[in-house]
């Protein structure tokens, strides 16, 4: 192994990688040898994203593929058509998520409970089980699942979310043990504060951002490429001998008093 970070050989499926994190972890793997597939349920954004990899990588690595992960025909297509496109999928990416609503467990409507239960587990498993078949015919794959910190911290504000975080740790544990035997790794990474529009409303105000950090090791919010290091490590040989772990990367808030 002359470079353990090296995904010269890999094609990365990518969920939610026209923005903030995911977009970084597409970005990054790609920068590292991997062709890449960027999804996202808006085809412009889509299309942007992969221009923009390609125009950085001065090659075509990139591919867009629009998908709503709710939708479990959108789901296969998008499979069908990575493995059209580039022949097998190395790394899967589960990051594309969704948290329609902020308060007491108490007062939210079934509607938002089911849609946050379905979208950041059912629709993950599905894709997972989608993809897991043609990596184990080649005995190879890596599945990354991007939790939350939220899945390990109690919340006020946020519990459906944390169940539905928490519920993707195991989900990579379950899938690591199922799979182990035909070399297949499955990981969970736990991000922190990270500075995207999805988290905007714990950053965005600066009362909020200096509560949310003055209690941190780092006392900062995290950037995305933050993350994406992390996910390249998980899908590539230097990640080879981890398996069914949450990577907890939160700027040590987890640790703190």
């Amino acid at each position: 192994m002359n470079n353990l970070f090296d995904m010269s050989s890999k094609v990365a499926l990518v969920t939610g990688s026209t923005k903030g994190i995911g977009k970084a972890i597409a970005e990054r793997m790609a920068e590292h040898g991997a062709k890449v597939v960027v999804s996202s349920r808006k085809a412009d954004l889509c299309d942007e994203v992969a221009a923009s990899i390609n125009d950085s990588c001065q090659a075509e690595v990139a591919v867009a593929i629009p998908c709503n992960i709710s939708n479990k025909e959108e789901l296969q297509n998008l499979v069908a058509k990575t493995l059209e496109k580039w022949g097998r999928i190395d790394a899967l990416v589960c990051n594309a998520a969704v948290n329609p609503f902020f308060g007491s467990s108490a007062d939210i409507p079934d509607d938002a409970f089911d849609k946050i239960m379905s979208v950041n587990i059912k629709s993950n498993l599905w894709l997972a089980n989608m993809v897991l078949p043609q990596m184990v015919e080649r005995r190879d794959g890596t599945i990354t699942i991007v939790s939350s910190i939220g899945g390990i911290k109690g919340s006020r504000n946020l519990g459906a979310y944390g169940l539905s975080k928490a519920a993707d740790f195991q989900m990579a544990r379950n899938l690591a043990v199922e799979y182990g035997g035909h070399n297949i790794r499955a990981n969970a990474i736990a991000p922190g504060l990270i500075k995207t529009n999805f988290a905007r409303a714990l950053w965005d105000n600066p009362d909020i951002l200096k509560a949310a950090t003055s209690g941190a090791p780092l006392l900062r919010i995290g950037m995305p490429d933050e993350i994406a290091g992390a996910a390249v490590f998980l899908a590539s040989p230097a990640g080879a001998f981890m398996t069914g772990q949450a990577l907890v990367i939160d700027g040590g808030v987890t640790i703190a008093e």
